[in-house]
């Protein structure tokens, strides 16, 4: 009887996951926020395309260009954490509407496998959105292949409105 309950209390103190039954919905689709970018940052050099806005979650690309590599003609950490961080903030954007002063407090990233010289999707997802911080987790891909070169958890503050 012991070890149910602080079985219990582990479980009711370790919510790691957002519950589905609570829906993020969108605010911003991917034009308006391709627009807000446009309007507000010199995105070129970055060659980033938003792919997918849905409920709690983008897609977005890093487009391949030579400049993305490191020696031994891969992916560079620096281009794949700039990726992350861009996912995230589109993420942002897509669920609270256009806040240019929201920043990244913390970036976490992990390196799992060698990148190959293509394109990169990332898949951020929300785990937590108040109303000072959203945090979120971003998966990434080459692109043609199912198994993730990264993963980041990703931190930002949100300005008082």
């Amino acid at each position: 009887m012991e070890s149910e309950s602080t079985l219990l209390l582990f479980t009711f103190h370790f919510p790691l996951n957002i519950s589905r039954s609570h829906k993020i919905m969108p605010k911003m689709t991917v034009a308006e926020i391709e627009a807000f970018y446009a309007a507000l940052f010199q995105r070129d050099r970055f060659r980033f395309k938003i792919e997918e806005v849905a409920e709690g979650s983008v897609r977005i690309r890093l487009l391949y260009h030579e400049f993305h590599l490191r020696p031994g003609g891969t992916i560079s950490g620096p281009a794949l954490m700039a990726l992350a961080d861009s996912a995230m903030y589109s993420l942002l954007l897509a669920m609270i509407g256009p806040v240019p002063l929201a920043v990244t407090t913390n970036l976490n990233i992990n390196f799992l496998r060698k990148p190959a010289p293509v394109d990169v999707i990332a898949k951020a997802e929300m785990l937590k959105l108040g109303r000072r911080l959203a945090v979120g987790s971003v998966t990434m891909y080459s692109d043609g292949d199912d198994q993730p070169v990264a993963h980041a958890t990703v931190t930002y503050s949100i300005p008082p409105r």
